[in-house]
C-alpha cells in the first residue's frame, strides 16, 4: 500500500452521531441568533446547503457551493460570518460538542502504524465541514500535522459517497486505487464508494453505519483488530 486513508467520525473518533448533530445545531443556533436567523430555519438551511455539497459536480469547491445555497435561503448580512464561525469552532464546538464523542486511545497508534515504510496517510473525512471543525481531531489525541493531507470543504469539490471523491485523492498522490487502503465505519460512504473505484477497504465495526442495500466484501473488525492489520502491512 502506498496511501492509507482514514475516515474520522465513527472511525478514528468514536461518535454518537445523533447526539453530535443535536448539540452541534443547538450551539450553532445560538451563534446565528445575532443574525436574526430562526433556529429551525438555520437547521433547514444547513441541511439544504449540505445536500448541495454532496451533489457537487466538481466545478467549484464545496465551500462555494455551501455558502451560495446558504445565502440564497437567508436574507441577512453575513459578511463577517466566517470570523464568527472560527471563534465558534475554537470554543463552543471544541468544548461542548465533545460530549458526543468517546476516547479512542488507539487512534494515534493506528496513524503511526499507517505511516510505516514511507506511506502517505490521508484523513478522508467527508468534506462538508470547514477546516476549523477539524479541531475535533484533538479529541482523539491527533492533530492536523499527523496527516499528509486532510479533506475539508475549502479544498474539495466532491463529497462522499461520490466515487470521484476517492479518485481525486488518487490523482493528488499519483497512485492507482489498488495501491490505497480506505478505513472507515460507513458501509455506503466509506466502503462501497471507495471499493467501487478499486480501493482496498477495511470496515471498522465498533461504530458501524450499515447499508444493507449494498454488498460489502472486504476485511472487517474492531479498531483493535485494525491495529493488528496495520502491523502486518
Amino acid at each position: 500500500m502506498k496511501v492509507i486513508l482514514f475516515d474520522l467520525d465513527g472511525t478514528l473518533l468514536p461518535l454518537d452521531e445523533k447526539l453530535f448533530v443535536d448539540i452541534y445545531f443547538r450551539e450553532l443556533s445560538k451563534v446565528f441568533l445575532e443574525y436574526n436567523i430562526d433556529p429551525k430555519k438555520l437547521v433547514e438551511t444547513i441541511w439544504a446547503a449540505t445536500h448541495e455539497m454532496i451533489k457537487n459536480d466538481g466545478r467549484r469547491t464545496n465551500e462555494e457551493i455551501f455558502w451560495e445555497k446558504f445565502k440564497s435561503e437567508v436574507d441577512t448580512d453575513l459578511s463577517d460570518v466566517k470570523d464568527v464561525l472560527e471563534k465558534f469552532y475554537a470554543n463552543e464546538f471544541f468544548t461542548l460538542v465533545k460530549e458526543a464523542s468517546t476516547e479512542n486511545n488507539l487512534a494515534k497508534l493506528a496513524v503511526e502504524l499507517a505511516k510505516k515504510d514511507g506511506r502517505k496517510v490521508v484523513l478522508a473525512t467527508n468534506p462538508v465541514f470547514p477546516e476549523n471543525a477539524l479541531v475535533r481531531l484533538k479529541w482523539t489525541g491527533l492533530d492536523v500535522d499527523d496527516f499528509d493531507y486532510i479533506t475539508h470543504y475549502s479544498n474539495s469539490s466532491f463529497s462522499k459517497p461520490n466515487p470521484k471523491y476517492y479518485l481525486h485523492l488518487c490523482e493528488k498522490f499519483g497512485v492507482e486505487p489498488k495501491d490505497c487502503l480506505m478505513i472507515g465505519n460507513d458501509e455506503r460512504e466509506d466502503i462501497h464508494a471507495a471499493s467501487s473505484v478499486g480501493m482496498n477497504c477495511y470496515l471498522v465495526t465498533d461504530n458501524l453505519n450499515p447499508a444493507p442495500e449494498y454488498e460489502i466484501n472486504c476485511e472487517r473488525g474492531s479498531f483493535k483488530d485494525l491495529i493488528e492489520k496495520l502491523k502486518s502491512l
